[in-house]
């Protein structure tokens, strides 16, 4: 009896997959509540729990995050009643997950909290327990880094490189099996739990400002899943590799590195092909890179092109607001006040929408920026204060070098030789460590004025040196970049990927813009 219950739903669970695929959910939703109700009265345990979580990721993939949860929480009260601690906890951190793509946070830290807890106090087999850890400090992770707490979140970033590192020395073949069929459940294998470490580091070091580090552990985590998609190219890893393609294109243009950055963006896209899941996805995030690539191109108006494109597509509040942060520099790089006033109520960091501390202290550098451009010193002093003092105490390094060289050449155009030095010689430190090309091109140009003003030839030649030689190599990057038949793809905002124009190849496998994050939630989505 027991054998063919597990025939009947496994043939329900299947049915319900081949629905999906075929865009046809209310089938499998209706397939799949069945099932769940039928295994509840037959107490087939393993399979409750199985499809409850079937129906859940369902629900979630259709942005139906009440019911996704509704469903995850009867999960949690079914595995208290039959003593599984280990899938009561799962349900648990899956319920808190959905919870965060939802931008419930309210919801998450409860749940987080008694999770964190009953994880403590479970003395299950190490390799579940150690793995119940590392979802746990996955999700807190990504909840400091979806409210830009770059500073906050390294105690438990540094919890969760830990926690990585003991659950690949144990084996999960020397733990005793499960006696109780709830208890067998795996939330993801070992190996891509290190790729999502390392993607989650990626995400940090990008907010940081720590690029080389940024690039570092990309290239770890590429490597990585290449290694596993030779053995099963399963769907989670070619998430991972998107993400890591769209965090590592945001650091090569702040480090100057165009004619990467916009093949790299090429590949991106060949990927969301091949994966049409991902294109929808992840096409409003593709728009927004390129309008980012096409900003330091000084292509302008293929920039609000894609950053407009970006906004028609998503409902992405913070991805909303970091947009038209961006769309706010490209109207006032090209003097359009008009359409610039129309954006201010949006971007007000007094009224943002946004809970992101990293996207509130940019928009006080970008209204810093405003009142610099009007030539209100007073004014922009006060904003960029506010994002000194915001940028310091989460460590937003770019964010910090950014205003602090906007500061120090106010102080110049005011006259006050002595404050701008200051505030541009530390600016200029701090973008060298990032490393920061386009803020270390501003800095050596008011540092030779500087310099200049103040007498002092040998440090002039020095200054005049270092502006000499960042500019020359922009100047390479922008004109090799030029000349890429990727860079022709600033022209696409209207229907699909043009792949005859991009080939799939072998690489597709294994100004003062702000960056951020507008994808951190995505891998929670897929996980």
């Amino acid at each position: 009896m027991t054998s063919f219950d597990d025939v009947k739903f496994a043939a329900a669970s299947l049915l319900a997959e081949i629905y999906q695929q075929q865009n046809m959910e209310n089938y499998s939703k209706g397939v799949l509540r069945k099932a769940v109700e039928i295994s509840q009265q037959s107490q087939s345990a393993y399979w409750h729990c199985r499809l409850l979580f079937q129906l859940a990721q369902l629900h979630a993939a259709e942005k139906d995050y009440i019911s996704a949860c509704g469903l995850l929480g009867v999960g949690v009260d079914f595995a208290h009643v039959a003593g599984a601690v280990y899938t009561r906890i799962l349900f648990m951190l899956s319920k808190a997950m959905v919870s965060l793509i939802d931008h419930r946070l309210s919801d998450v830290q409860p749940v987080l909290a008694m999770s964190g807890q009953l994880i403590d106090q479970w003395n299950g087999p190490p390799t579940q327990k150690e793995s119940l850890r590392v979802f746990y400090l996955v999700l807190q992770v990504c909840q400091y880094l979806m409210i830009g707490q770059v500073k906050s979140v390294k105690p438990c970033l540094k919890q969760l490189q830990q926690s990585i590192l003991s659950i690949t020395s144990l084996h999960a073949d020397d733990d005793p099996l499960p006696n109780n069929p709830v208890e067998m459940f795996h939330w993801l294998p070992k190996e891509h739990m290190c790729v999502l470490v390392y993607l989650v580091t990626v995400m940090h070091s990008m907010q940081a400002g720590y690029m080389d580090k940024a690039q570092k552990y990309t290239d770890k985590a590429l490597m990585q899943i290449a290694k596993l998609k030779m053995v099963d190219s399963h769907p989670i890893l070619s998430t991972f590799q998107l993400m890591l393609l769209e965090h590592i294109i945001m650091c090569r243009l702040v480090m100057g590195n165009k004619t990467v950055a916009v093949q790299e963006i090429v590949q991106a896209c060949q990927l969301c092909h091949q994966h049409p899941n991902l294109m929808a996805t992840h096409r409003p995030q593709i728009h927004t890179l390129l309008g980012l690539y096409a900003m330091s191109m000084n292509c302008m108006e293929a920039a609000e092109a894609q950053f407009n494109t970006a906004l028609r597509l998503s409902t992405l509040t913070e991805l909303w607001t970091f947009i038209n942060l961006n769309l706010a520099i490209v109207y006032l790089r090209t003097n359009r006040e008009t359409d610039l006033m129309g954006l201010l109520e949006r971007i007000d960091p007094e009224r943002i929408v946004a809970n992101s501390h990293s996207l509130k202290a940019s928009a006080y550098y970008v209204r810093g920026l405003q009142s610099f451009f009007q030539t209100r010193y007073n004014e922009a002093k006060r904003y960029l204060r506010e994002t000194l003092k915001m940028a310091n105490a989460e460590d937003l390094n770019r964010l910090t070098s950014c205003s602090l060289v906007l500061l120090g050449h106010i102080f110049l155009s005011l006259g006050n030789s002595r404050e701008s030095i200051n505030m541009v010689t530390p600016a200029m430190q701090l973008a060298s460590k990032i490393p920061d090309l386009h803020v270390q091109l501003w800095a050596s140009a008011l540092l030779k004025d500087l310099y200049h003003l103040c007498g002092d030839p040998v440090r002039e030649h020095e200054g005049y040196q270092l502006h000499t030689n960042f500019s020359n190599l922009l100047l390479k990057d922008y004109f090799d970049s030029s000349q890429l038949s990727a860079h022709n793809l600033i022209q696409w905002t209207e229907g699909s990927f043009p792949i005859t124009a991009f080939p799939l190849s072998s690489a597709v496998g294994p100004g003062a813009e702000i960056y951020s994050s507008p994808t951190i939630t995505d891998v929670l989505d897929k996980a």
